[in-house]
């Protein structure tokens, strides 16, 4: 009996000895097997887990795999998941895409052979303000970007944010997408050679026209910015008492402030501004760029203008219409798709890009409802790019073209001070409109005035840039470009001062315009 009790404990005591050692195998993670994840006020080890909890102190999580939030809410993300792990790999896509396009690239990439042969199981994309991409990259919570444009990438290129794409499979469809497009680079080349983005998409701005229209009025087709400037197009001010063309107030849209930066640097800052002035006092100025898309698609004007897709658009919804890339006066961006350089799988990252890259990604443009412009020539040979001949003609014609030699850094001085200006300018003053269709009057219908006497008039009362009281010096100041790249600074510090500098403006606006008028009735 003594010898069996010595044998019990001695098995009892092994029990216990190879639990505890269990035990501690159990809670000692696997090496190299868990995902740190940087939550800003914590890091937790994570193995198989592909979600991530942002701690941040305006920021709540939320259970969603695609939401949209701005600077102001920063951004969130799924919380932590007390589940098992889930199997495969979720891609996370930090965008500036629109939901639709989104989800319809979601849906037909999980379908493919790509996401099967890598593993890819979901992608969970993410919309964000783009001022808080560094951060949200930083932070580690996004494997691709695509889509904010070609500043917004080269400025987180600069940022060291950005790894080279490397892999066999995105390199070899990377080399169907063209160097340079209309004299602007398709691809960010580091001094190593290597390639740190790639446009998915090519965006223009330009002039969507309404064929009926134009010869309806007998008006000119215009082709550039400056024919929109033309007295001609004012004839309808004075005939049918409506203007003959659209566009969106610039505070209002952030495609009509790049083309107003485009003017004025395509044409110079003086004469720029007379461009501005002219097409605006022809247009019906509209709170949106949407608006002024469809008032060119229902017939209200002869021509708005708009971002390249919504002119392709426009051509789907009436074929009236057609969109023009103004002459020697545009900018063709490439629309980037790139990697994180904290990439959690880098090469399902890149297998995502491949595909997005390949004529089986590029075919998300041609549909009816987002009609952007492919990267990828090689979709065209698709049977649905054979379909979309249209927005082949577009690409070829594209390729001819060259852009303006226009500097994001100089758009970027002055974009907060030419939005003030024009709202002061040209929305604000009820007598804007009513001074220069008088004077086209005068030109057109009465026939009582010389051309030159137009052009010296329309410049110095309509778009010569406006001497007012700047409301915090209390000094006269002349809307100079160095002038508005101080009143910028003071703006961005201190968004306050958005409605002073707005009423001022307004207030000279209003008295050189009646003054206008005045001379001409008098």
């Amino acid at each position: 009996m003594k010898g069996l009790s010595r044998i019990s404990m001695i098995l009892v005591l092994a029990v216990i000895i190879i639990a505890i050692t269990l035990g501690s195998l159990v809670l000692i993670p696997p090496r190299g097997g868990g995902t740190q994840i940087n939550t800003g006020s914590q890091t937790t080890a994570m193995t198989g887990i592909t979600a991530t909890r942002i701690t941040t102190p305006i920021a709540t999580a939320i259970e969603t795999k695609t939401y949209t939030t701005t600077a102001m809410t920063t951004y969130t993300q799924t919380p932590a998941i007390t589940q098992p792990p889930q199997q495969g790999i979720v891609i996370r896509v930090l965008s500036r895409h629109s939901t639709d396009i989104l989800e319809k690239a979601r849906a037909a990439f999980l379908k493919s052979d790509i996401a099967r042969m890598y593993g890819i199981v979901d992608l969970r994309t993410i919309t964000v303000d783009a001022a808080a991409w560094p951060d949200f990259i930083a932070r580690g919570n996004a494997d691709v970007l695509w889509g904010g444009g070609p500043t917004l990438f080269d400025s987180l290129y600069l940022r060291g944010l950005l790894m080279p794409l490397d892999s066999d499979l995105v390199l070899r469809v990377a080399r169907d997408i063209p160097d340079v497009v209309g004299g602007s680079s398709m691809k960010r080349l580091g001094p190593d050679g290597k390639i740190y983005w790639v446009a998915a998409a090519i965006s223009s701005f330009g002039i969507t026209i309404n064929k009926d229209v134009i010869r309806t009025f007998g008006l000119p087709t215009p082709r550039t910015w400056e024919d929109l400037a033309k007295p001609e197009f004012g004839v309808t001010l004075y005939t049918i008492k409506r203007p003959s063309i659209a566009i969106a107030q610039l505070s209002k849209s952030t495609s009509t402030t790049r083309m107003a930066e485009i003017i004025l640097q395509a044409y110079g800052w003086d004469k720029g501004w007379r461009v501005l002035a002219y097409i605006s006092a022809n247009s019906d100025i509209k709170p949106g760029s949407e608006d002024a898309r469809n008032a060119v698609i229902n017939g209200e004007v002869a021509a708005a203008l708009t971002i390249d897709f919504y002119g392709y658009t426009a051509m789907i919804q009436n074929p009236a219409t057609e969109y023009v890339i103004p002459e020697g006066a545009t900018v063709i961006n490439g629309d980037p798709i790139a990697m994180a350089y904290n990439a959690r799988n880098k090469e399902a990252a890149q297998a995502f890009i491949a595909w997005v890259l390949s004529p089986e990604g590029q075919k998300i443009w041609l549909d009816r409802s987002i009609n952007r412009m492919p990267a990828n020539p090689k979709v065209f040979d698709t049977p649905e790019g054979m379909q979309r001949q249209d927005l082949k003609n577009v690409y070829q014609q594209t390729l001819s073209l060259k852009s303006i030699n226009f500097s994001d850094d100089e758009a970027l001085s002055y974009e907060v001070a030419i939005q003030v200006y024009y709202d002061g300018a040209f929305w604000d003053p009820p007598s804007f409109k009513q001074a220069w269709s008088a004077l086209v009057a005068k030109l057109l219908k009465d026939k009582t005035i010389s051309r030159e006497r137009f052009e010296e008039l329309a410049s110095k009362y309509i778009g010569s840039p406006l001497e007012f009281t700047d409301p915090v010096s209390g000094e006269r100041i002349i809307f100079t470009k160095e002038a508005a790249q101080r009143i910028n600074q003071m703006l961005v510090k201190d968004p306050g001062l958005y409605d002073k500098y707005r009423s001022a403006i307004a207030r000279a606006a209003e008295d050189r315009y009646r003054a206008l008028l005045s001379i001409l009735t008098g």
